[in-house]
């Protein structure tokens, strides 16, 4: 019986369920930890800590301990004013209602737009007929600045020391 006393004391982890338990009183949600990632580890933490437990028991205060982890108070309150009994269900109701809030949040921000078909037609031409006629401007200032000469006669290449051209413009090949 002794012997069976030290080994279990040296190998077993009976004396860690208090270092267990004071993880789980101490854990909290990470910044960017999704709620599926704090459940699975306070399901594992709650399986270290209170292996001798009943399961009941046990599903009832690891559904407490997730709601006390959970980072947003709004998520929290909620989920424990909807007094689940097991893990599970308070994360899928958790769950829930940050995807309820997120598309809340985003749906505040969306307007729909009714246009007639006649009005956007003409709109949409006149917009082409600007692009097109900028593009052509656009086209006509490049072809421009290529082909003719500077008006400083003073401008002389690095590269060639010759007079109306700069480096970058240079025809000489090195």
């Amino acid at each position: 019986m002794t012997i069976k006393k030290a080994l279990e004391s040296r190998f077993g982890d009976s004396h860690m369920t208090q270092f267990y338990r004071t993880e789980l009183k101490t854990r909290r949600q990470k910044p960017g930890e999704s709620l599926q990632v704090l459940a699975a580890d306070i399901e594992r933490l709650m399986s270290l800590a209170y292996a001798e437990c009943l399961l009941d028991i046990r599903e009832s205060l690891a559904a407490q301990y997730f709601i006390d982890t959970i980072r947003d108070e709004d998520t929290q309150l909620s989920t424990r004013l909807m007094d689940a009994k097991d893990l599970k269900s308070s994360l899928a109701y958790s769950m829930k209602y940050e995807d309820a809030r997120t598309v809340s949040k985003t749906s505040r921000h969306v307007r729909s737009i009714e246009t007639e078909d006649h009005m956007s037609r003409e709109r949409d031409d006149k917009f082409e007929f600007f692009f097109n006629r900028l593009e052509k401007l656009l086209n006509s200032s490049v072809a421009g600045k290529k082909n003719t000469p500077r008006r400083n006669s003073n401008i002389t290449c690095w590269k060639c020391n010759k007079k109306w051209h700069v480096q970058r413009e240079c025809q000489v090949i090195t």
